[in-house]
């Protein structure tokens, strides 16, 4: 069996992290998920959204920083509020269509196996599903200061 170390060196960080969030994604979360008391766990999910946090890792090769994967689900027409992240985020549609508008850009539809980018502390201005019939989810990868909150609502 290969170690994450050995993998990371391997196939890189961002793979390494893309890789072992399908997987857990994949896998009963339940098993995965540790009962969340942190403060680094503040998220403002709205009614229809659901984030569960499923790999959080320390970076050795960026002291003071973790590798944090969390999958959202959206029901039929839900959405997040604006917000932003404290550092950078790399979003996979697992399922369904997201439209995704992060300041200064364009609203995107992003289908299923597609990714997006956003910079530590950009504003997500619009999140949610663009279907009002089926479900939607992403996994979100984040590289973030240790102890830091994940999402930050805009005023």
């Amino acid at each position: 069996m290969i170690t994450r170390r050995e993998m990371i060196g391997k196939i890189g960080l961002g793979a390494a992290l893309l890789t072992a969030g399908i997987t857990a994604a994949m896998m009963d979360t339940s098993s995965v998920i540790a009962e969340e008391k942190s403060s680094a766990m503040r998220m403002h999910p709205q009614k229809g959204v659901t984030v569960k946090k499923i790999f959080d890792y320390p970076i050795a090769e960026l002291p003071g920083s973790n590798g944090v994967v969390v999958r959202v689900d959206y029901a039929p027409g839900a959405s997040s509020p604006p917000h932003h992240h404290p550092g950078s985020v790399f979003a996979y549609v697992l399922d369904g269509t997201i439209e995704s508008q992060v300041a200064p850009g364009p609203l995107v539809k992003y289908k299923q196996g597609e990714m997006w980018y956003e910079e530590p502390k950009a504003v997500h201005k619009v999140s949610r599903n663009a279907s009002k019939t089926a479900p939607a989810s992403l996994l979100a990868f984040m590289i973030v200061p240790n102890g830091s909150a994940l999402v930050t609502p805009e005023k």
